[in-house]
């Protein structure tokens, strides 16, 4: 397998980290004093709010991992995240969608250069 560039363990690391930092965001409160008041939010927010919003940040970590292991089905799931994220920031506001398309063509670009593809040649497969 050919050597991961600097700019795949960046890309990675920084899916990683949003992903971790969502779910933080939500479970962080459940270890302060007032754990009990954010249990019942949570609750209230049900699973159809948080699983969606969950899974989405797993899938975060998990495509930010499987980048740094050079699985190429990680690239073009972070890709589908993206497209996912750009798709719903339409939903919001027009500066929201150019901020997440501003972020997205570089992350394109850098995950799919001729010099990183060698890197996600070697690992096809799922581990």
């Amino acid at each position: 397998m050919a050597q991961r560039h600097r700019s795949i363990a960046v890309i990675a690391w920084i899916f990683i980290a949003v992903g971790t930092a969502g779910l933080l965001k939500d479970l962080w409160p459940l270890l302060s004093p007032n754990a009990a008041s954010q249990l019942a939010k949570l609750k209230a927010d049900g699973l159809a709010d948080l699983g969606p919003a969950w899974t989405s940040r797993l899938l975060a970590i998990l495509g930010g991992v499987g980048l740094l292991r050079g699985y190429n089905w990680a690239r073009w799931l972070l890709v589908v995240w993206m497209v996912f994220h750009i798709g719903l920031s339409a939903l919001h506001s027009p500066g929201e969608l150019l901020v997440h398309a501003a972020i997205f063509i570089p992350i394109l670009y850098l995950l799919f250069r001729r010099s990183t593809t060698s890197y996600f040649d070697g690992a096809n497969t799922l581990p």
